[in-house]
């Protein structure tokens, strides 16, 4: 038998596998199996340009179609894998396709999550996880449109600022006693609440959704303390869970928890010696913060996919990087380096009110995280200090009258 690779899943995650793979020398056959209709494409612009209309399905793409034939790539896209013998290794789609590997990838990502509430499943209600679910939403969106966003992490707040670019009177509903509550500290969630507010955007916290209201269409959501709040279309922003059915049926190492995820080593190997898998539905070592967890982000998406390609090749695995992550609202750019944790010590460099500063999140006096909000400088100069700990005094941070580059290169 040919060695050949199947990955199953056509996302960044599956799409890099197969282009690292086969610019480190694999010579075999390369199969990417994807169940959306469309090639690779990228998925933060989908809740920003995309959203607004400033970018099409092409500039989405992550590579040209024509890119996986000139690498011969086998890419198959609208399909369903239903089974997987481990035994004999094949791979049997709903179309009638058996594949066999010598190597298999699930790069199979993550599922928008829906809650159980009377009316979640009216029409007009949406998420924002796929093409097809923004192209699904768009027509409810512009002048004269109310929209009731539930959840105010990251995906929820670029929705609703995008949709409030286009003229739809926005409301964010969020359950937690303050915005990006999980991912971020409370300055940077007050700036962001301030920043949507002045864009006329009403954010209620504390805020639990009983029910969506409608008969045969959305038209509002009901509140836990029976407040109503008119609404065209409701959209869930309240995370994801990772797509690891496939690899429960498989017997692979899972997480526990609702969320779930593939576990993973630092190479994207499974606990079958011939199964890898990246990208967001996997749980992995976290090197920089000494623990297993999930990372839903590009940068983990490419990462880990570079990393598997190396094993499968017999390849050094790369270095990982410090994990990074941006968000896009109306004209401000937020870029984090690390990952926060709520206990961290937070240091505030610059001030809010100029929409210019950075927040600084110190573990054990040691530099571990940051959000940059319009400020590239203290963004890129962080990441390698996160990367080796580096410890740097309070004042230095807060220091504004020295560049924060000069503060980093003497950094110890």
């Amino acid at each position: 038998m040919t060695d050949t690779v199947v990955i199953i899943g056509a996302g960044q995650a599956g799409a890099q596998v197969a282009f690292s793979l086969r610019q480190g020398g694999w010579q075999g056959r390369l199969l990417l199996l994807g169940a959306e209709a469309e090639p690779p494409y990228q998925r933060p612009p989908l809740s920003k340009a995309y959203l607004k209309g400033e970018a099409d399905l092409d500039r989405l793409a992550f590579k040209p179609r024509v890119a996986y034939a000139e690498q011969d790539i086998d890419l198959v896209t609208d399909t369903t894998v239903t089974r997987v013998d481990r035994g004999r290794r094949m791979v049997h789609t709903a179309d009638g396709g058996d594949f066999a590997y010598s190597r298999l990838v699930l790069a199979t990502g993550a599922r928008a999550r829906r809650p159980a509430l009377p009316g979640a499943s009216l029409p007009g209600v949406h998420v924002v996880r796929t093409r097809a679910d923004v192209d699904g939403l768009k027509p409810h969106l512009g002048p004269g449109r109310r929209l009731v966003l539930v959840g105010a992490g990251y995906i929820g707040l670029e929705t609703a600022a995008a949709a409030r670019s286009l003229g739809t009177e926005v409301t964010v509903v969020e359950l937690a006693p303050r915005v990006l509550a999980r991912v971020t500290g409370p300055e940077v969630a007050a700036f962001f609440v301030g920043l949507h507010a002045s864009h006329g955007v009403q954010v209620l916290t504390g805020a639990a959704l009983a029910s969506v209201e409608g008969e045969g269409a959305v038209t509002g959501v009901r509140l836990a303390d029976g407040r109503g709040l008119a609404a065209d279309a409701v959209v869930f922003g309240i995370g994801i869970d990772a797509e690891d059915g496939l690899a429960r049926q498989l017997g692979l190492g899972v997480a526990r928890g609702a969320s779930g995820g593939i576990r993973v080593d630092r190479s994207g190997r499974t606990n079958d010696p011939a199964i890898y898998a990246c990208g967001d539905c996997t749980v992995r070592p976290l090197v920089h913060s000494g623990r297993f967890g999930r990372l839903e982000s590009v940068h983990n998406a490419l990462e880990q996919a570079k990393a598997v390609a190396a094993s499968i090749l017999g390849q050094p695995r790369p270095i990982e990087d410090t994990p990074w992550f941006w968000s896009d609202q109306y004209d401000v750019k937020l870029q984090i380096a690390g990952v926060f944790e709520p206990t961290d010590t937070r240091v505030v460099r610059g001030d809010p009110e100029t929409g210019r500063f950075a927040v600084f999140y110190l573990r054990g006096g040691a530099l571990a995280a940051v959000d940059a909000i319009n400020s590239p400088a203290e963004f890129l100069a962080s990441k390698p200090l996160i990367a080796r700990a580096a410890r740097i005094a309070r004042s230095r941070l807060e220091d504004t009258s020295t560049p924060f580059k000069q503060i980093a290169q003497a950094a110890s």
